[in-house]
């Protein structure tokens, strides 16, 4: 890596507000608000709006479409047949 041309990486709290839980990583991102973590050091803190501790798709509260029949219903809607496919 060339000196000093990157941006420093440090010890960073990212706070999820939706499923109220924290995380300790290592970012380039920098806060002025601080949070004393549970090893007793403090630690700038960023809230965010989702992370994987609420997002849908890590929870298993994702839904399924269901695309075959929303192409069929288009289909009845507009006047697409059979006949006119193939």
């Amino acid at each position: 890596m060339k000196a000093r041309i990157h941006p420093a990486s440090r010890p960073v709290v990212f706070r999820d507000r939706a499923a109220d839980t924290a995380f300790l990583t290592r970012s380039t991102a920098d806060s002025t608000r601080t949070i004393e973590w549970e090893d007793g050091n403090t630690y700038p803190v960023i809230d965010v709006e989702i992370s994987s501790a609420s997002h849908p798709f890590y929870t298993g509260r994702a839904r399924v479409l269901d695309s075959a029949g929303r192409v069929e219903r288009f289909e009845r809607r507009y006047g697409r047949t059979a006949a006119a496919r193939g």
